[in-house]
């Protein structure tokens, strides 16, 4: 049985995971992000001085993402990408194997940005450059459109950003779902921590090859209330390992 858990890279999901991992019990944890990602992650909290310096080299959609994402974590009293960190930590002292499903970031939006035409290059970047300033209220009120209609928030993302829909949803819709299979054969229960915004997609593509599959979405994990949890025993004491 896969478990599809939808988080947001924003929010303070700690408690509610732990919760549901103690609940489901799983053989193997993964996570949507790619090695790379990961140590980038662990550098920027262990060492942010050589983060910063290591980040000049980002391509700028890539860095434009990141502090969008940064400074909105802040608002929710996060760090962006906390959710996986706390997935990985419950692996570990679980001894657990972790698996990194998603595709190279960096070689990602290297080759979305070579092949996007003009015109949407600098929509991207005017929205870029806005989303640096967005409001927690703006951030909300996106969510609650996303849940309440999500094939129109998608088709409008389509629309505006075809190549950003076809590369940074669809192909690693396809990608993860190709890990999944994988790691199928191998393991009775499976927790996938991906994007709420995969879950669609990638339910779909599971449901098309007869595959059991559960789901857990991001508008339920931020109402999963546990106040025997406590939400700051997964921030700490990661240590990476190559896997």
């Amino acid at each position: 049985m896969i478990v599809l858990i939808g988080t947001g890279h924003v929010f303070d999901l700690s408690s509610s995971l732990l919760k549901i991992f103690d609940e489901k019990n799983p053989d193997v944890i993964c996570v949507e992000l790619d090695k790379q990602r990961f140590q980038a992650i662990m550098m920027k909290r262990n060492n942010p001085e050589s983060y910063k310096e290591a980040k000049k080299n980002l391509p700028l959609v890539y860095k434009l993402l990141a502090r969008f994402q940064e400074n909105m974590a802040n608002e929710y009293g996060v760090s962006a990408g906390d959710e996986m960190l706390t997935a990985i930590t419950y692996a570990q002292s679980h001894q657990l194997p972790v698996e990194f499903i998603d595709m190279n970031a960096q070689h990602l939006f290297i080759k979305m940005w070579r092949s996007m035409p003009f015109s949407e290059k600098f929509r991207l970047l005017l929205t870029g450059f806005g989303g640096i300033f967005v409001s927690k209220k703006r951030v909300e009120k996106e969510l609650k459109n996303f849940q309440d209609d999500f094939d129109s928030y998608i088709e409008k993302i389509g629309e505006k950003f075809p190549t950003i829909k076809e590369t940074l949803i669809d192909k690693r819709d396809v990608y993860m779902v190709n890990k999944l299979m994988e790691l199928n054969e191998h393991y009775q229960s499976i927790i996938t921590c991906i994007g709420d915004g995969h879950v669609p997609g990638i339910s779909k593509l599971l449901k098309a090859k007869n595959i059991e599959f559960k789901t857990i979405r991001l508008s339920e994990l931020r109402n999963h209330k546990d106040k025997d949890t406590d939400s700051t025993s997964a921030h700490f004491s990661i240590n990476y390992k190559s896997m």
